[in-house]
């Protein structure tokens, strides 16, 4: 019975994909709808299947090895994913038909367009759903390939230019992760009978794998999957692709940064258990420091309202680190929480910008003119969104962010004073950019562009979700992030 939950993941996105490739084969020149429908249609069994598995009785085994699985930690992400998928589908059925209609894409690659954005959340949630380390880096490299091909059916020679930047970084640092994995299963041999390198095996083994030989491995892993979650300094691949890609994949590609977040905090809770968080804790403090820091200076100069989202990931996959690095339960709690309120921000910004850029046919904040005349919803999207994403009170992010401002200061006082100097850089620079983007006058001349529906309905849904999120904690979500500290043995 469990082993249908992954054949319901995965017959949606196959029915789509292979639907997609016939159609684009076969009869070119459609507009897509009939595509949009059916990637509508899996974002919704996505998003159903996501929330009756993380109410279900967890843990879940999908298999007889053990190598596909849903803990609670995995449901979440699943959920969190399922949602960005929804909302990115739904806005794609207008975006995608704007960029028809200004030859921004061939109608001949709408297949292709649509078959990879059908695979993509696939092999993400599957990424979430591996019980195996060998597993998860497959998955992640899956990513990472049908990203790019979604990056580059746009007709700009930048595109091409984007994703080979995005495939040499990525995938030249997963080969660290390669040789990480290799050094694990090793070490795994002396305490488990042929080794393992299912996650639950390993937890269960950890306190007798030599700590010193797993920082090695550690480190090996960081390198890649720090790179998929844009940690400084394998960061650079994010603000080009960002910059580059359309707005609907950038929101949907953004939960491969929580895939890489995931596979550290599995791998942390592994050195947690094997007694050699006394290196691995400050490592990532440092690296997620480093991360805020290199954001929130960068924020300052922007002048494209792409990149500026691109740095803010940076600095929240950077605060995201730093939290895992405190190592409390506390600032676990509030790290868990600030992925599903990030990617609502992330969520929000994306699809205003890319109203933005139909409007205005730039990125450019020179090129914004009397924006809340012309797209109202898009400008207080992009307000609110970033007032959100720098931690304005009644968001989530204000919520994660004085919480895990609070555990740092528990700790070393140093540290507290930098991270706060960090978070007023960010909101600077946010601050400083719309200031010169809404402040430029208006132009009576500009037609209005007809934003439709389907793209406003994306944004009118996050802005609910990201308030509600602010203002009320549900218990049940209390809960779930409870059982994932649990899970991951932080407590007591």
């Amino acid at each position: 019975m469990d082993s249908l939950i992954i054949f319901g993941y995965a017959i949606p996105a196959v029915i789509a994909a292979a639907a997609a490739f016939l159609i684009g084969r076969f009869q070119p020149g459609g507009d897509g709808r009939r595509l949009n429908s059916l990637i509508i249609g899996e974002a919704v069994i996505y998003l159903g299947l996501s929330i009756w598995l993380a109410a279900s009785g967890l843990p879940r085994f999908f298999t007889d090895n053990g190598y596909l699985m849903a803990d609670t930690l995995g449901a979440y992400e699943a959920v969190i994913t399922s949602v960005l998928f929804l909302l990115a589908s739904v806005y794609a059925r207008g975006y995608v038909g704007s960029l028809l209609e200004r030859g921004e894409i061939e109608r001949s690659l709408l297949g292709l367009f649509y078959g990879a954005f059908a695979l993509l959340p696939l092999v993400i949630v599957m990424g979430f759903l591996s019980n195996n380390l060998a597993l998860l880096w497959i998955f992640a490299e899956l990513s990472t390939l049908f990203s790019v091909v979604l990056v580059v059916t746009l007709k700009a020679r930048e595109n091409i230019t984007a994703a080979l930047k995005y495939v040499f970084v990525t995938s030249t640092a997963m080969l660290f992760a390669f040789v990480g994995i290799i050094i694990l299963f090793a070490l795994s041999r002396e305490v488990v009978p042929g080794g393992t390198l299912n996650w639950t095996d390993l937890m269960d083994a950890a306190a007798s794998i030599e700590p010193r030989m797993y920082t090695f491995a550690f480190v090996f892993l960081f390198i890649g999957f720090g790179a998929k979650a844009a940690i400084a300094p394998f960061h650079t691949w994010l603000p080009t692709v960002y910059v580059r890609a359309p707005s609907v994949v950038a929101v949907v590609s953004g939960a491969v940064l929580n895939l890489g977040l995931y596979a550290i905090l599995r791998l942390l809770a592994l050195g947690h258990q094997a007694g050699d968080e006394a290196f691995l804790n400050p490592f990532l403090v440092a690296f997620g420091t480093a991360s805020l820091f290199l954001a929130a200076l960068a924020l300052i100069s922007r002048t494209n309202t792409k990149k500026l989202i691109a740095f803010s990931g940076i600095e929240h996959s950077g605060l995201i680190l730093l939290a895992f690095g405190l190592g409390s339960p506390a600032a676990l709690f509030w790290a868990l929480f600030h992925k599903a309120g990030n990617a609502l921000v992330k969520a929000l910004l994306f699809f205003s910008a890319g109203i933005f850029h139909r409007q205005y046919g730039s990125n450019k904040f020179f090129a914004i003119k009397d924006p809340f005349r012309l797209q109202p919803l898009a400008a207080w999207g992009l307000v609110i969104g970033s007032a959100a994403a720098i931690g304005a009170p009644l968001t989530p992010v204000f919520l994660a962010k004085f919480n895990i401002l609070v555990a740092a200061a528990t700790q070393a006082l140093p540290l507290f004073i930098a991270v706060l100097a960090a978070f007023l850089l960010a909101a600077a620079g946010f601050g400083y950019y719309l200031i010169r983007a809404f402040t430029q006058g208006g132009d009576a001349g500009m037609e209005r562009y007809d934003t439709p529906a389907a793209m406003r309905l994306p944004i009118a849904a996050a802005l609910v979700l990201l308030v509600a999120l602010g203002v009320w904690l549900p218990g049940w979500l209390g809960d779930a992030l409870n059982v994932i500290i649990a899970d991951l043995g932080f407590q007591g």
